[in-house]
């Protein structure tokens, strides 16, 4: 019979030679050699994430050189929300599969030549196009950023340092508006810079992660397999839902053909995703992940959160510059509370984490603040007071701050190693989806709150963009409609949160280990026998 004393069985090792053994840390990483390695991957992150928002206040400008249409001005911005959502989960999955160093620098590659090729555009038609390009390489390095500081560090320390993550992610998301402004008013720049700004940083991530970064791999023992349909019906379903609820209302009427066809196929497509991803023996979204109640909890809880931090940029902005008549770069300023909230509440939650290894009081807290920031937003109207304003964006901010990184952690202290990109994608994932249609959705409702309260007057017929040519009174109509109308958004996003709410209460508080992986969960030294 066995006894306690028996060795365990010898686990492949995922450090290279004279490194820790697998499932903890290297143990040549201090704390500043971590922070070093990291760099890189935070400079690449921060411009990838802000080259999405970067350029709504430089969009004017650009289609007015380039001579386009209010449906290139709508692709711009799509054509690289699509492609950094649907690449998402598959740059995920490869991380699990492939070499993870080889593809950040995939990933930062090709953000550089998308970027590259889009200050460089002659037409609207190429610019939409790099724009694209430039969103592949902004998923792989959102998705891969997660899964790096997950290999590297165990949960128990991994709090400081995904708090860190969480605040250049916020901070690029919310302060694209501002330094798009900046650019396109300064002359010597201009609206190009947009997108060369990124490349001199990429360039430099590209030099720190070769010098910095050694990530431990595991041996293949099994030939690679890719889930090539499951990846198709997956970026397929995503994508007709995504341009779906994007142009919807807009360039279709939401009860049209085009509209009945793209949400049905969408739909249809991401059913035959499931079955697919149900029998293949590699899947792109492993379904095993949903047996797990934290995993889908904090989903749930992402979906909201996405949408506060991606309508936080679009409505936000749009109220400072409409209502209230500041310009772009004022407009940026004035979201500095909300920067500033989530900075310190990320960063500081994610010590304090570490520190005593405790996470769900946060993520209530988190969720808390969200709601009460949300609730308190719902009550601004055209004459509400700055300062009061950035009062609530700090609440908020500070609740966002908590719950956006920590929702990822609590899912990587829940699954083993070989899931951990395909888990952390998955949260990425469907908190872009989430933002993306809850933004689009919100917008609508403001649109018709906005109707509603110009009644039949003739401003009611007009849109922003005809601003300019409104006499003055029907102008200031328009403005304060706008700016009564901004509270019905933040008073409905608050209800949503109340679904963040109930999933991180619902959430259950498992320690947080102390090594990279799982340890298993049986052996013969573990027996009952034993």
């Amino acid at each position: 019979m066995t006894t306690a004393t028996t060795a365990q069985p010898a686990r492949p090792s995922l450090a290279p030679a004279g490194s820790a053994p697998s499932g903890s840390a290297p143990a040549e990483y201090t704390h500043r050699e971590i922070l070093t390695a990291l760099s890189g991957l935070l400079l690449a992150m921060f411009v990838a994430i802000l080259s999405s928002t970067i350029v709504s206040n430089a969009l004017p400008t650009i289609i007015s050189d380039l001579h386009g249409s209010q449906t290139g001005y709508t692709w711009v911005v799509t054509a690289t929300l699509l492609t950094t959502t649907v690449t998402t989960p598959i740059w995920g999955k490869l991380a699990d599969l492939l070499n993870k160093k080889l593809l950040v620098q995939v990933a930062i590659t090709i953000f550089i030549l998308g970027s590259v090729g889009a200050g460089l555009s002659g037409s609207i038609e190429s610019l939409i196009g790099w724009r694209a390009v430039q969103g592949i390489g902004a998923g792989g390095l959102q998705a891969l950023a997660q899964v790096v500081i997950a290999v590297l560090i165990p949960p128990r320390q991994r709090g400081r340092y995904s708090g860190y993550l969480g605040a250049v992610l916020a901070a690029a998301t919310v302060s694209g508006p501002l330094v798009g402004g900046l650019l396109v008013d300064t002359p010597a720049l201009g609206w190009r810079w947009c997108f060369f700004v990124g490349v001199p940083i990429g360039l430099i991530a590209l030099l720190v992660l070769q010098r910095t970064l050694r990530i431990p791999t595991r041996p293949r023992t099994e030939p690679l397999r890719l889930d090539y349909l499951g990846a198709a019906l997956l970026t397929g379903g995503v994508s007709a839902l995504l341009v779906w609820v994007s142009l919807a209302g807009d360039q279709f009427a939401w009860g049209s053909v085009t509209s009945l066809t793209l949400a049905g196929l969408g739909l249809a497509a991401l059913v035959a995703a499931v079955v697919v991803e149900l029998r293949v023996p590699e899947p792109m979204v492993p379904m095993a992940l949903f047996r797990e109640r934290t995993v889908v909890l904090a989903v749930l809880a992402s979906l909201v959160v996405g949408v506060v931090m991606f309508g936080g940029s679009v409505f936000l902005g749009q109220y400072f510059q409409t209502a209230r008549s500041f310009a772009p770069t004022e407009a940026g300023l004035l979201t500095l509370p909300l920067i500033a909230g989530l900075l310190v509440a990320s960063t500081g939650s994610g010590q304090l984490i570490s520190r005593y290894g405790r996470w769900k009081p946060f993520l209530v807290t988190g969720a808390v603040l969200i709601t009460t920031g949300l609730a308190l937003l719902s009550t601004i109207d055209h004459t509400t007071p700055i300062l009061e304003i950035c009062g609530f964006l700090v609440v908020l901010g500070l609740g966002v701050g908590m719950s956006m990184q920590n929702l990822v952690l609590a899912v990587q202290n829940t699954v083993d190693l070989r899931n951990m990109g395909a888990a952390s994608s998955l949260v990425s994932f469907l908190r872009s989806l989430g933002g993306t249609i809850g933004v689009t959705v919100l917008g609508v409702v403001l649109s018709g709150r906005v109707s509603e309260l110009l009644g039949g007057s003739a401003a009611a017929a007009a849109g922003l963009s005809d601003l300019a040519t409104l006499s003055p009174l029907q102008a200031e109509a328009l403005r304060a409609a706008y700016g009564d109308g901004i509270g019905l958004v933040f008073g409905i996003a608050a209800v949503a949160s109340l679904i963040t709410l109930v999933a991180v209460l619902l959430i259950k508080e498992v320690p947080l280990r102390t090594t990279v992986d799982r340890q298993p969960s049986s052996s013969p030294a573990a027996s009952p026998a034993a």
